[in-house]
């Protein structure tokens, strides 16, 4: 019996070793796992915290069990294609206080369904591809970009959820109507409808442009007949201002004798 008690002592600490080890090991490749310049920390699940760390880009050796992931304050440009596909754990992504001016249409491919929380406030983004934020169900900010406001700005809001709030602190930096630009985006998209200002204006166009054809058939038929009057009027005068044809005397004598 005390065999057996000092065995299972044994095998119980060698256990607890082993577990400790296997915990050390996975430790050790989290860290190692770690882009450079990021901080990675487990709370909730894996943190990793690249903020004022000078990247031009976004890793592309980023944990696949990522959760949180903030790239805030960096000096990164573009958002490529599916940059983000292996983080099928991502909840909250911040790109906030970069230099964005890109963001590729898949740019957001396989986290759109995961996402909770989406900060691209504070860049340098005008515009973007109308599906770039499809099937997105983070709560997005997008504030303090130079917007241009336009039919697919319109349509990218649309898609988004809650894009009430979105469209509200949206300000037209720039707008296909001047009279929107410097105005949140939400006022101008409730005073026109930005999808229908191409076809107005093409409507618009050909009603100016059928109206010129007409006024130039006018003013010829107008000009056309002015000018016949006045050539009839002056071969009328030129007929007037002729001499008057006198009858010869021979001529009368004729017409006496037949008579």
């Amino acid at each position: 019996m005390h065999l057996v008690d000092l065995w299972l002592t044994r095998s119980l600490s060698m256990c607890l070793l082993l577990q400790s080890f296997v915990l050390m090991i996975l430790c050790f490749h989290s860290a190692s796992m770690c882009p450079k310049g990021c901080v990675c920390s487990h709370s909730g699940g894996l943190n990793v915290s690249c903020s004022n760390a000078n990247l031009k880009e976004i890793p592309r050796d980023l944990p696949p069990e990522t959760v949180l992931l903030y790239l805030d304050s960096n000096q990164i440009t573009s958002i490529p294609n599916e940059i983000f596909k292996d983080l099928y754990q991502l909840k909250v992504l911040n790109l906030s206080k970069n230099g964005i001016e890109f963001i590729d249409e898949h740019a957001f491919k396989g986290v759109a369904e995961t996402l909770q929380t989406l900060d691209l406030s504070d860049n340098r983004i005008k515009s973007v591809h109308k599906n770039a934020f499809n099937n997105l169900k983070a709560r997005a900010r997008i504030a303090n970009n130079p917007w241009h406001c336009d039919c697919t700005l319109q349509q990218v809001l649309r898609s988004m959820a809650s894009n009430h709030e979105t469209a509200n602190n949206v300000i037209c930096k720039t707008s296909v109507l001047d009279e929107h630009a410097g105005r949140p985006f939400l006022n101008a998209a409730n005073d026109a409808d930005l999808c229908n200002l191409p076809k107005k204006t093409t409507d618009y166009a050909m009603l100016v442009t059928m109206f010129g054809w007409f006024t130039m058939v006018i003013s010829y038929v107008v000009y056309y007949v002015r000018q016949n009057q006045e050539d009839a009027r002056r071969h009328l005068e030129y007929l007037k201002s002729l001499p008057s044809r006198q009858k010869k005397p021979d001529e009368a004598d004729d017409i006496s004798t037949v008579v």
